[in-house]
């Protein structure tokens, strides 16, 4: 017998079994509510105040093993398990042989008292079980359980039922949010939601989904960042806002990229990046401190330090250092060229010193940068909406935060120069411009012409932070619902 025709049989025993009920009066379907008062953590974890007491319980039936007039069975709530314990004297004749029906994944409430066995198991004794919901689908088996990972992200309810380290991962992602929204609010931030649905691309290098309005007749995109409305706000008069929303970049997908992801900036007025930068520390401390009491992590065997400070470098010391060729002593393109030639670096036509730099720091850098590293001022070329530093025009107040040899956040001292911004504009639209995927945001600009304060603005990769602090090894692991390839 194949398993298609297998799993099919076992359905349609469980769809007997469900007409029997509702034949007898007893749709599980049918039932509205049921007023629980008690988990199983809770219960175990304040065995000796519960004991003896009556408590009211609901969840998935994980196990359930039978002897005669008496049987045993796991219940599985939010929280995690605890053993059920079931017999005819105690709830009846009738709700007993109802109970003996049940299968294993189905949903029931139990009303019981709090006992530990003679084997030292914390459990409920029933009084009552009700049948809550049927399930139609047996689970996977037990001793291999859901280890497919194509699977297990199509059928993340299933993955759900049956690990409990995934709902562990997604409680503790809830947490992580919590904290990081507690920091901010703590520190004055407002958190504020703006547009998913743009007008016109908003950052030239990425490239986002396109989608239509029919009732305006226009073409929109998805939004690839939420930075430059978030800016408005700050021009606004809002000093300190920030916010966590979907987002969309319509590129590859790997260990740490998925096209929909949660972006999370923030931006504080009259302040730079040396602020943000103790923003970010902050975070990640505190973070750290509530998930990793001792300061250290391991992510994937590695040992990442979170309590003490975060290394400080420049982007050409950091070349330097691990390519062994000083950007301060290359002054022109054309040296840039060489340099990239020399090391058989690949490079476009267009490209400029500052392109090069990052193309050896991609190259050369970032792997080696496993412990917390600010990597700090930034060549002018690829950050367009940087202030520039005051010892090099070519340079702006710009870091990028490392874990792991990953970029965690991106951070600027903003620029605040409507006519800086618009030069900076066109030139990304001068690259773009065969694309066709960047046009300038002459509503962003228009609003600094009215006056921007200094500020300092930060976004964080809120995905890849919880993948560090739940050891979870690719980004479709911390995502309830990652994209899919549909099945044929």
């Amino acid at each position: 017998m194949d398993r298609n025709t297998a799993i099919s049989e076992q359905q349609q025993i469980r769809m007997d079994k469900l007409s029997a009920l509702v034949e007898e009066g007893c749709d599980p379907f049918a039932i509205k509510t049921y007023d629980q008062n008690a988990h199983s953590v809770e219960i175990k974890e304040n065995f000796e105040k519960l004991e003896g007491t009556t408590v009211r319980i609901a969840g998935r039936i994980m196990s359930k093993r039978g002897m005669g007039k008496a049987a045993f069975c796991h219940l599985s709530d939010r929280y995690g398990d605890i053993q059920i314990y079931v017999r005819q004297d105690m709830v009846g004749e009738e709700n007993y042989a109802r109970f003996k029906k049940t299968d294993i994944a189905d949903i029931v409430g139990v009303e019981g008292e709090v006992f530990r066995t003679n084997a030292g198991e914390i459990t409920v004794r029933a009084t009552n079980v009700t049948l809550l919901a049927k399930s139609l689908h047996p689970l996977p088996e037990k001793f291999h359980g859901l280890k497919d990972p194509d699977l297990r992200y199509r059928m993340r309810y299933l993955d759900l039922i049956m690990n409990q380290d995934v709902r562990d991962t997604f409680v503790k992602r809830a947490k992580i949010i919590g904290i990081l929204r507690r920091v901010l609010e703590e520190r004055g931030f407002m958190e504020v939601d703006t547009p998913v649905l743009q007008n016109k691309p908003t950052n030239a290098a990425a490239r986002p989904f396109h989608t239509h309005h029919n009732a305006l007749d226009i073409d929109m995109v998805l939004r690839v960042e939420q930075e430059l409305h978030l800016k408005q706000l700050i021009i606004g008069g809002f000093e300190r806002v920030y916010e966590m929303g979907r987002v969309f970049r319509n590129e590859g997908m790997d260990q740490r990229h998925n096209p929909e992801y949660t972006g999370f900036e923030m931006y504080q007025a009259y302040t730079d990046y040396h602020g943000m930068m103790e923003l970010c520390e902050t975070m990640f401390r505190t973070v750290g401190a509530e998930l990793c009491p001792d300061g250290k992590l391991v992510y994937q065997g590695k040992e990442i330090d979170i309590a003490s400070p975060f290394k400080r470098i420049t982007m050409i010391d950091a070349v330097k250092e691990y390519s062994g060729v000083d950007f301060n002593t290359i002054q022109t393109d054309e040296e840039a060229k060489r340099a990239a030639d020399e090391h058989e670096l690949h490079y476009e036509k267009e490209h400029k010193r500052g392109d090069i730099i990052n193309l050896f720091f991609e190259e050369y850098v970032e792997k080696n940068l496993i412990q917390p590293t600010f990597v700090c001022d930034y060549p002018v070329e690829i950050s367009p909406l940087a202030k520039r530093t005051s010892y090099d025009p070519r340079l702006v107040e710009r870091f990028e935060v490392f874990i792991n040899g990953w970029e965690f956040g991106n951070a600027f001292t903003e620029l605040n120069d409507p006519i800086d911004q618009r030069g900076r504009f066109i030139e990304q639209a001068k690259k773009k411009a065969v694309e066709g995927e960047f046009e300038i945001d002459e509503d962003f600009v228009t609003a600094m012409e009215y006056g921007m304060p200094p500020t300092g603005g930060m976004g964080i990769g809120l995905d890849r932070f919880v993948m560090l602090f739940t050891d979870s090894a690719s980004i479709r692991d911390v995502l309830c619902f990652p994209t899919m390839k549909p099945l044929e």
